[in-house]
């Protein structure tokens, strides 16, 4: 695991230019750095030591020195490769994974991505050719982002890195920002710095000649099939055992993290290591160490466990975001970089559960299609008056969201796990606001794919492609990597997805559960209470703290502040916090959402840029 960066052209003093760029991520490798260097290339590299000790270090070269590689990731088959490769002679001086894919690029070009199994992000340079060749894996487990700037191509595994290059222009783009409010996450490909983008899942790039070409090698797509119930849950416990125990090679300990949720309990009682990693907070509703000891010591494993203080949480969001690279709203983000600072501490490497909701469909929210069912018993332009009325009632009551939702299709509803502004919202609160996409011209790409398949799959493929990149992914890697550790996700698994594609929809979710089939595999090796535990997320206690007048005020004085001014009407978004407060409405997520983006920016575009590793 590690990070690099780079660029092309030849620039005056580039040896020094990478060695700043490689400083700003310094904190996802730590152990070693490297740099190559030509008139074409410029390529850096910081290392966490994992597999090959010795004599992994990057960048890398094949034997006459034409190819040379940057690496982020683990290649889990790269064995099995390796020894088809010295069978047609290839010569390997190394026994890292990266030297594997040197090779398989000799051999077979850009047609090698296929042969894969892990997560990377690479760029591969070919001197003869003169082509810059770089890959994202499948699911979006590790960044790649990338621009050119003054005819420079930039790229690397963060951001930030790009801010120690002299030709970059660093501007806020506030198309990011308006999408960004609806869906708490950065979602469109072009990232909240203007000229940068997010290479997607399954793509690769290719650069030559000064031109980019980008071409996507893998495409997932969800095909269920009829099989009995028995049959899938074997199928389900084997890919996942299988992917477990392959997730675990290396050659440093590997811990993994726990909460109360069936998929890192799955994930902790299979491993077979001894090392579990939980946190909480000092609310006791919002507190999972109970459980996690208890599950740990039940399957033999010892549990290292912290609790949050409040403070500590409030103190620690400036670093989040400026790890985080761009603004991210999702609270949840906090715990993960503190259970990766506690890991840290005793591993190099935890196992997570991040994949299972997307996968086998565990998101509470899947189950609304059959909620909603008897709803459609009603002709749709009653649907729709009912809705109609609803809209206008100037209170909150229960059951008013669920008539609203019933006049909606599915398209219209839903645009992933989370929803927090309106375009009209939006517009409201905006300065400036750029009308440019609505949420549906986003998702549509999405669910024209997937027409003609049932509700539940086209929200799950929705989430696969939207939220668990920008969202779940995001999070996993910035907040690890924070921390110097290296997070596997042993469920986002090309050979589980293999399986997890064709479950049929009512074994993922039905009226008893979601992750239905999952859940029963899951039953050999966790406690019935365990496996049957409704999906809770991990639970973050901002509802009560924005109602706290200490961080109410934190909150108020940001939006009132000059940065909250250049975006946004204060009034408005003052109002929404105001509200919360006085129990007028749960505003928690929106005025979170807001609060996070001026947080955020407040680190790269404030007076000076906040060093935060």
């Amino acid at each position: 695991m590690c990070g690099f960066c780079g660029f092309t052209g030849d620039i005056a003093d580039r040896e020094n230019i990478i060695i700043g760029m490689m400083n700003k991520i310094i904190h996802r490798g730590p152990d070693s750095a490297g740099t190559h260097s030509d008139e074409d290339v410029t390529m850096g590299f910081r290392r966490l030591s994992i597999i090959g000790l010795e004599d992994g270090s990057q960048p890398m070269y094949n034997e006459d020195g034409s190819i040379v590689i940057c690496f982020n990731g683990e290649i889990y088959n790269y064995q099995p490769i390796k020894e088809m490769l010295i069978e047609k002679g290839h010569v390997f001086k190394s026994h890292a994974d990266t030297e594997v894919l040197i090779h398989l690029y000799e051999e077979k070009g850009e047609e090698m991505l296929n042969d894969l199994r892990g997560m990377f992000a690479f760029a591969i340079y070919d001197m003869k050719n003169k082509k810059l060749f770089a890959a994202r894996d499948f699911f979006g487990i590790k960044p790649f982002y990338y621009g050119v700037f003054n005819n420079h191509l930039l790229f690397g595994s963060e951001i930030k890195s790009f801010l120690a290059f002299p030709d970059f222009e660093k501007e806020v783009n506030t198309v990011a920002l308006e999408n960004y409010l609806t869906f708490q996450y950065s979602v469109l490909d072009e990232t909240f710095f203007k000229g940068v983008y997010k290479l997607k899942p399954g793509h690769y790039l290719v650069y030559k000649d000064g031109k980019i070409d980008i071409k996507r090698y893998f495409q997932p797509k969800f095909e269920s099939e009829k099989a009995g119930l028995q049959d899938t849950i074997k199928k389900i416990e084997d890919v996942m055992l299988d992917s477990v125990k392959t997730h675990k090679i290396s050659d440093v300990e590997v811990g993994s993290f726990l909460s109360s949720g069936v998929d890192s309990s799955f994930v902790a009682a299979t491993f077979k290591g001894d090392k579990t990693f939980t946190v909480g907070f000092d609310y006791e509703k919002y507190n999972e160490i109970g459980y996690a000891e208890k599950l740990s010591e039940k399957v033999g494993i010892d549990n290292y466990s912290k609790i949050i203080s409040t403070d500590e949480y409030w103190d620690s969001l400036g670093k989040i975001q400026y790890h985080m690279d761009e603004p991210l709203a999702d609270p949840s983000a906090v715990a993960l970089y503190f259970v990766s600072k506690l890991a840290s501490k005793h591993v190099k490497v935890a196992l997570s559960g991040e994949g299972a909701d997307e996968f086998f469909g565990g998101y509470n929210i899947y189950r609304e299609p059959m909620d909603l069912q008897i709803t459609k018993l009603i002709p749709k332009p009653l649907r729709k008056g009912i809705a109609a009325i609803m809209k206008a009632l100037p209170f909150r009551f229960k059951g008013k969201n669920y008539l609203i939702r019933a006049s909606m299709d599915l398209e219209d509803r839903f645009i992933g796990n989370a929803k927090m502004f309106s375009e009209k919202e939006r517009e409201r609160i905006l300065k400036n606001p750029t009308g440019k996409y609505n949420h549906k011209e986003i998702t549509k790409p999405y669910y024209d794919f997937t027409k003609g398949q049932d509700d539940v799959t086209r929200m799950q493929f929705i989430d696969l492609n939207l939220w668990m990149v920008g969202d779940i992914l995001l999070k996993a890697d910035k907040m690890s990597m924070a921390n110097s550790l290296e997070v596997r996700v042993p469920f986002l698994d090309k050979e589980v997805f293999e399986v997890a594609r064709h479950v049929q929809p009512d074994y993922r979710v039905n009226r008893e559960a979601t992750k239905y089939a999952f859940r029963m595999a899951a039953k050999d090796y966790l406690p019935e209470e365990v496996a049957s535990k409704k999906k809770l997320g991990f639970p973050v206690p901002t509802r009560v703290w924005l109602k706290d007048e200490k961080y109410y005020n934190i909150v108020k004085t940001a939006f009132q502040s000059e940065a909250a001014q250049k975006y946004f009407n204060t009034d408005k978004i003052v109002k929404y916090l105001d509200d919360h407060k006085n129990g007028k409405a749960d505003n928690s997520r929106k005025v979170w959402t807001i609060y996070m983006f001026l947080v955020w920016y407040n680190q790269f575009f404030g007076n000076e840029e906040k060093e935060a590793c």
